[in-house]
């Protein structure tokens, strides 16, 4: 009984193990977040072909960016699949050279060219415009400090985020994707703001286009894929049309009845 009773005490006093995790969960959350409008700095790395590339390279149009580890045998694999499901859907929405992808391996002394193709290869990824990058571990501190990604070392691998960052083309991080089952929308709906230019001034016809293209690519939840819906602006259009025809009878009637 005297044991019971202590047991039943020590559950009282003492906070439960997921209390911690959820604090840390937390605090990681807001650097993610605090993150939003960073510029990324152009570093250098090296993708599973031994080529060296900058980010600088990728400025220009949107970049979709993701931190894994090549040794994960959960998260990452997860987030890397419904990754390639949302770029998918991203290129058959957008043209498969709308935007590119990068993934980067954080484990600097494990996660080289080789092991990072290995990677992909076993995720099945093989879709355009999408690398997989190594690094030194200075070059992915930067990285991860730029991007505001939290990993933490643990027994056996690493404690860290899953998190998508979307990358608008001048380098500034736009929306913060989290999880590894997120739901595709999510991913694709900042995706579609930079490439049709939400944020950009109308400034010439293919600015016009891009604008029309925000507000009539819709997302169609049975189907799980983007579709353009022109439905609204030939509502609008017949619309005019049968405002102007009221207008010229109008005017013709007005000028019969005055002569």
């Amino acid at each position: 009984m005297k044991r019971l009773l202590i047991l039943l005490l020590l559950i009282a006093v003492a906070p439960p193990a997921w209390a911690h995790d959820a604090a840390v969960e937390a605090d990681a959350v807001g650097v993610s977040r605090r993150a939003l409008g960073n510029t990324l700095p152009d570093l250098r790395f090296v993708d599973t072909s031994g080529r060296t590339v900058r980010l600088a390279d990728y400025r220009g149009r949107p970049l979709l960016v993701g931190l894994i580890y090549t040794a994960c045998t959960d998260v990452c694999p997860l987030l890397v699949q419904q990754l390639y499901q949302a770029v998918a859907i991203g290129q058959e929405t957008f043209g498969r050279d709308a935007f590119a992808v990068l993934t980067v391996g954080f484990d600097a002394a494990n996660d080289t060219p080789q092991r990072m193709r290995s990677f992909a290869r076993q995720q099945g990824v093989d879709l355009p415009n999408w690398e997989f990058l190594s690094g030194d571990q200075a070059t992915i501190d930067r990285l991860a400090g730029a991007l505001g990604f939290t990993l933490i070392p643990s027994a056996g691998g690493f404690s860290h985020m899953a998190q998508i960052s979307v990358v608008d083309g001048d380098g500034r991080i736009y929306r913060q994707v989290y999880g590894n089952t997120f739901a595709v929308n999510t991913l694709i709906e900042p995706l579609k703001d930079l490439v049709y230019g939400r944020e950009r001034r109308i400034q010439s016809f293919a600015d016009l286009v891009g604008r029309v293209k925000l507000f009539c690519t819709i997302y169609n939840p049975s189907t799980g894929r983007y579709e353009i819906d022109y439905s609204v602006f030939i509502g609008i259009g017949i619309g005019l049309a049968c405002l102007m025809l009221v207008l010229l009878w109008l005017v013709g009637e007005y000028r019969r009845s005055a002569t």
